[in-house]
């Protein structure tokens, strides 16, 4: 799948078959960059969630609410037709650092 926020003019239009192997690592270097940045707004908002936890004496776990996260990625994992398995790995590790940053700043 292409992008036009990647490409312009008549490369708009292309098919990841019809681009060159250079133009589909440039393609890999932009969603990789979005990855990141998207990890970093989660970030941003677990710390929020965090900060919200402590004023109201909240524990730093919520198993009920990890539990909807893994099931919502394993969702959303078959709807795009990526392996479910990678993906709640992700996330998993995803909910372990925040937990981490959590405990560390309590």
């Amino acid at each position: 799948m292409t992008r036009d926020t990647t490409m312009n003019g008549d490369e708009a239009n292309r098919t990841p078959d019809e681009m060159s192997l250079d133009e589909l690592r440039e393609e890999i270097q932009t969603i990789d960059r979005e990855i990141v940045e998207l990890i970093a707004q989660r970030t941003y908002v677990a710390d929020t969630i965090a900060q919200v936890k402590d004023e109201q004496g909240l524990p730093t776990t919520d198993e009920t609410q990890e539990q909807q996260v893994m099931d919502r990625a394993g969702d959303n994992a078959e709807q795009f037709d990526v392996d479910a398995n990678l993906v709640k790995a992700i996330f998993r590790l995803l909910i372990e650092l925040n937990k981490v940053e959590q405990r560390e700043s309590r």
